[in-house]
């Protein structure tokens, strides 16, 4: 890493908290007005399975920086995902986190000034923000299924990573295909360099309809996608650093363009390094013996566990260490 990296590494100071989308010289981005909090960041898990210690780390990372900036940290419950959420797992989501030690000032549980703060309450401002991008001609109707995006492409990718769509349905118009299921697909602006400053990795570059295509931001099944809820709440909640894992980093640059299309305010992204298993892959709620709620039946303590990632750089339990993003590092 040169010095120009080290320098982009740094934390910015608090005058500096948001950043601008791509080509901030030729498209200007909204910034929160000065009425808006200092700093306020969030922990968002998805209540679809027991947290387990990558959830952990990664959120103390951004409560260590609320609590740094002096600032505001809320709990949003992304609960969407209707075919694997459990309302168990609302309940040992919360429970967990403050046996963990975490806190937060707004949320389900508790409330606050930008309730609800259970995503499955909020979907008049998902459909609110789809309206937008349908009014700007920015998102088409799309009758592909995962095969048949498959089946198209002839590149290889990767298991954990999204194939860039080959755009086969970009012309389509609604009334060709209201009778038939179809998700709502954003167009990309192909070739164009989806550039931002990361709190912890520094400079990151994405190139749309390369590194990335076209990608959902609402379901067939009439629920909006990760990526539309998310940019919809953050703004919404005035959240000013969205700190989370760095198999995100490709992400940040589709709700990038979100932003900029809605003409919301974008927030500083932090993305933390991830925690794998012994063979290399990252945790997943799958390792049920790392759960949060598994180690506490078996006794270790969070002041343990914390103390393990400053002593061994990041390892907790043998075998498991940290792992950088595949893209844009």
């Amino acid at each position: 890493m040169g010095n120009d990296d080290k320098k982009e590494n740094l934390v910015p100071p608090l005058t500096e908290l948001f950043i601008s989308a791509v080509n901030p010289a030729v498209v200007p981005v909204d910034h929160f007005p000065p009425s808006a909090p200092v700093y306020r960041g969030r922990l968002a898990p998805s209540p679809t399975g027991y947290l387990h210690l990558g959830h952990a780390r990664t959120f103390w990372v951004a409560q260590e920086r609320a609590r740094a900036h002096g600032g505001q940290l809320i709990l949003r419950n992304e609960d969407l995902d209707a075919t694997r959420f459990k309302m168990e797992f609302v309940d040992a989501m919360i429970e967990d986190l403050r046996w963990f030690g975490f806190a937060w000032s707004e949320g389900p549980d508790c409330g606050g000034a930008f309730a609800p703060y259970n995503q499955s309450e909020r979907m008049s401002f998902y459909r609110e923000a789809l309206e937008k991008l349908r009014a700007g001609n920015l998102v088409y109707p799309c009758t592909c299924s995962r095969r048949d995006i498959q089946q198209a492409i002839r590149a290889p990718h990767l298991e954990d990573e999204e194939p860039v769509y080959p755009g086969t349905c970009r012309q389509n118009h609604l009334p060709e295909i209201a009778h038939r299921k179809f998700h709502w697909r954003f167009r990309v602006p192909d070739g164009e360099t989806i550039a931002f400053t990361d709190g912890n990795w520094g400079r990151q570059e994405f190139v749309a309809g390369r590194d990335f295509g076209d990608f959902i931001v609402w379901r067939h099944d009439g629920v909006p996608a990760y990526q539309l809820a998310c940019v919809a709440d953050d703004a919404a909640m005035q959240i000013t650093e969205v700190v989370r894992g760095a198999d995100l980093l490709v992400s940040t640059a589709r709700q990038i363009l979100l932003f900029r299309a809605l003409g919301l305010p974008v927030p500083r992204f932090y993305h933390c390094a991830l925690l794998c298993d012994e063979t290399g892959r990252r945790l997943a709620k799958r390792h049920d013996s790392l759960s949060l709620r598994s180690l506490r039946e078996r006794g270790h303590l969070p002041a343990e566990l914390r103390a393990n990632w400053s002593a061994s750089g990041g390892e907790i339990g043998q075998g498991i260490g940290q792992k950088k993003s595949k893209k844009g590092l």
